[in-house]
């Protein structure tokens, strides 16, 4: 269990890490490429100003310039330019026609980059139908014109590798300290939980030594009362405290077995043994209790199955779950075992009606001292540790055990891996 606990703390921190780095890396690499997508639409823009002035020496910066006539939006706007920005750009433009024939192209700013690829890109740019974007490493914007809509493209390839190295070196450097700060946690979470892992142990040693103290007195109290009885035959009351006496015997018993399935490397003598025969044999005494109970019972057990286990405590765990079944269906009702093979894990499952469950998981059933409402009186018996039990077997045996209810009915699950 501290085990458990432990690896649900360290999941949860790293989880948690995981969760904050990725925001981090997220939000500055989303900055940093909206940032560039604005500086390169800002200079797409220029060039497209300065092309609609009908020069390439444009005098950027300069206050008194003519009034420009577009600003990339089709709207005339007067921009002050930052300096030699235009004139450091490797651009390109192909004006394309309403049909899509070519009427023009300009590739005196661009020497990696031919005239035929120039009119692939523009063809398929303005198939997109958006007035701008990315063409590979090449920002684009269409500039509507009286004969058709000139394409402009940017190179912004230094850009974009500056952007994708930024970006890989961030997680790689987060991975790193992702990676050093679990190796970290591990042997710090120990000392986190230890005062948690000291008060279970101590708990679980006074349940062991309270239950070997109160053996004795219960065993004298027990063997008084049937002297008692024998002198005093059909005694009410001594027949009360004997009843009694052997409840509080069968808790004490149930609360160290279950204290000792759950002592840290506590671990049965595992051999294999013949599960189907052993789960048929359980099965047996149920039969006859469920017709004095009017109810029905059946069982399908699939043949030549074998496990490796402690035998002993797979018995305890078959009778824990049918006589659960028992006493929590309703009169008339029905109980339904089942053990087969699916794939490499062996599967035990006890269905039995039930009334007012919810439907879902119920998983709470484990929980020591839970029953349902519906089954808190006197008549079932028991104190609410059956399946508290069921689950610290099953887990000593590495296997994995869920309850489930439709509403009318609830099903216990054990699952055992090869």
């Amino acid at each position: 269990m501290i085990k458990k606990l432990q690896r649900k703390f360290v999941f949860a921190a790293m989880l948690s890490l995981l969760l904050v780095l990725g925001l981090l890396i997220g939000l500055i690499n989303v900055l940093n490429y909206r940032t560039l997508v604005k500086e390169a639409d800002e200079t797409v823009s220029m060039l497209a100003e300065m092309e609609g002035n009908g020069t390439n020496q444009f005098s950027f910066g300069d206050k008194n310039a003519p009034e420009p006539h577009l600003d990339g939006t089709g709207h005339g706007q007067r921009r002050e330019f930052p300096g030699e920005r235009p004139y450091q750009s490797r651009y390109f433009s192909v004006t394309l026609s309403e049909s899509g024939d070519v009427l023009e192209s300009d590739l005196k700013n661009v020497v990696t980059v031919d005239e035929q690829t120039a009119l692939e890109m523009a063809k398929a740019v303005a198939k997109k139908g958006r007035g701008k974007g990315f063409s590979g490493d090449y920002r684009y914007l269409g500039i509507p014109q009286d004969s058709g809509t000139r394409w402009i493209f940017l190179n912004r390839e230094r850009e974009l590798s500056t952007f994708r190295t930024f970006l890989w070196t961030g997680v790689g450097i987060s991975a790193a300290g992702f990676f050093m700060v679990f190796l970290l946690l591990m042997p710090l979470s120990a000392r986190i939980v230890r005062p948690i892992a000291q008060s279970y142990e101590k708990q679980k040693q006074f349940i062991t030594d309270a239950g070997h103290e109160l053996k004795t007195p219960i065993t004298i109290i027990r063997a008084d009362t049937d002297v008692l009885l024998e002198d005093l035959p059909g005694s009410e009351w001594i027949a009360d405290i004997r009843t009694q006496t052997e409840r509080l015997s069968s808790l004490t018993n149930d609360l160290i077995y279950l204290s000792r399935m759950e002592e840290e490397g506590a671990k049965p003598q595992m051999l294999d043994f013949p599960l189907s025969d052993v789960v048929s044999d359980e099965t047996q005494p149920f039969q006859s209790v469920a017709v004095t109970q009017n109810k029905t019972f059946s069982a399908d057990i699939q043949p030549m199955l074998t496990l490796c286990g402690d035998e002993k405590s797979i018995r305890k765990l078959v009778s824990i779950l049918l006589d659960n079944a028992m006493k929590y269906s309703p009169e008339g009702g029905s109980i339904a075992l089942s053990l087969k093979r699916t794939g490499r894990q062996t599967v035990l499952s006890v269905t039995n009606t039930a009334e007012n469950l919810e439907k879902g998981s119920q998983d709470q059933l484990f929980d020591r001292f839970y029953r349902a409402d519906a089954s808190r009186n006197s008549e079932t018996g028991g104190f609410g540790l059956g399946l508290a039990i069921a689950k610290a077997v099953v887990e000593s045996h590495k296997g994995k055990i869920r309850a489930n209810s439709d509403g009318a009915s609830l099903t216990v699950e054990a699952t055992f891996a090869e």
